[in-house]
């Protein structure tokens, strides 16, 4: 017979069921990202869906009078209209009731503020680069600051490109208020300096509040709408972009419906399936303005943003890859 001397009890011999598997209640996640669109440009509320906005195309012009009964000319000052279209944007989460009931984390709030995230991130593609755009909307205003030839390579001094793109919207009529940049940025701006010694960039100390570049604000964009292909870093007078709100982002829990696909087949019956579905809803609008002013009158020859372009997103369409 085998000796039993020095046994002990080990967790193979409990069967499997007699040690309780120990379940986190947080979840490992990066936190949601806010959307440079929102934080950025110029924000208006829209009471109709559709809204047009004036925008000063032409300004008056003043003459000499010739000698002392001189004729006195006319002149004229004129507007057009910008239309903004509020366009919806929406998504549906299902969660089997069981699941809910089972779960031991209030999963509605880890799916609220992922929406939330999720809707900035399509409205940054849309504004900034044109990706998926509603046809409503203007193209991005990357490419159309690009087409415009407002970009510069990114070269070896980083704080020489931003003075410059500073100094080409001022010549265009637009003052540089602020910028929104590719993720990781902060790294290669700091330690740097302008001609007289101070650091360009300064790290915000401060939880939400922006960093600063020249003293104007940067966001990065690390919600994911960013194309690094593209651009490095975007200057702009953002009171020149417009975002209209015609409804603020509203959730609300579904128990009844039926969700179906474009050709009508039913995907999910909640009420018969027992789920409960959360679903948020967002009407908003994107309008571009490019207003007459005093430095540069045409129109072609100016645009109120401008970016400095990786060199490998030259090299490429160089060569045409």
């Amino acid at each position: 017979m085998a000796s039993n001397v020095n046994s002990i009890i080990a967790s193979g011999d409990l069967g499997g069921g007699l040690i309780p598997t120990e379940y986190a209640t947080q979840i490992i996640q990066d936190a949601p990202k806010s959307s440079v669109s929102l934080t950025r440009m110029r924000q208006i509320r829209m009471s109709t869906r559709t809204r047009t906005q004036p925008v000063l195309d032409s300004k008056p012009i003043a003459y000499w009078v010739g000698g002392d009964t001189g004729l006195k000319q006319t002149t004229k000052q004129a507007w057009s209209g910008l239309s903004i279209t509020a366009e919806e944007m929406a998504a549906i989460v299902p969660i089997p009731e069981a699941v809910i009931a089972d779960s031991g984390i209030p999963l509605w709030n880890e799916v609220q503020p992922r929406l939330a995230a999720a809707l900035g991130y399509k409205l940054d593609q849309a504004t900034l680069f044109g990706v998926d755009k509603p046809s409503s909307f203007p193209d991005g205003i990357i490419p159309q600051a690009i087409a415009a030839h407002n970009t510069l390579t990114q070269g070896k001094d980083l704080a020489k490109d931003v003075a410059t793109m500073g100094q080409k919207l001022a010549e265009q009529g637009f003052a540089m208020n602020g910028f929104a940049s590719k993720p990781g940025l902060n790294w290669e701006l700091i330690g740097l300096r302008n001609a007289n010694g101070s650091p360009i960039y300064v790290p915000s100390l401060a939880s939400g509040a922006p960093s600063t570049l020249y003293g104007f604000g940067l966001n990065e964009v690390d919600n994911g709408a960013w194309d690094t292909t593209k651009a490095v870093l975007l200057g702009a007078d953002w009171s020149n972009f417009v975002v209209g709100i015609r409804q603020d982002i509203t959730y609300k829990l579904l128990d009844q419906a039926v969700i179906t696909d474009d050709d009508g087949k039913v995907i999910l019956n909640l009420a018969q399936q027992d789920c409960v579905a959360m679903r948020v809803v967002f009407r908003v609008g994107f309008q571009i303005a490019n207003p007459i002013n005093d430095v540069q009158p045409d129109k072609a020859k100016r645009f109120p943003a401008y970016v400095i372009a990786p060199a490998s997103a030259v090299a490429a369409e160089a060569t045409g890859k």
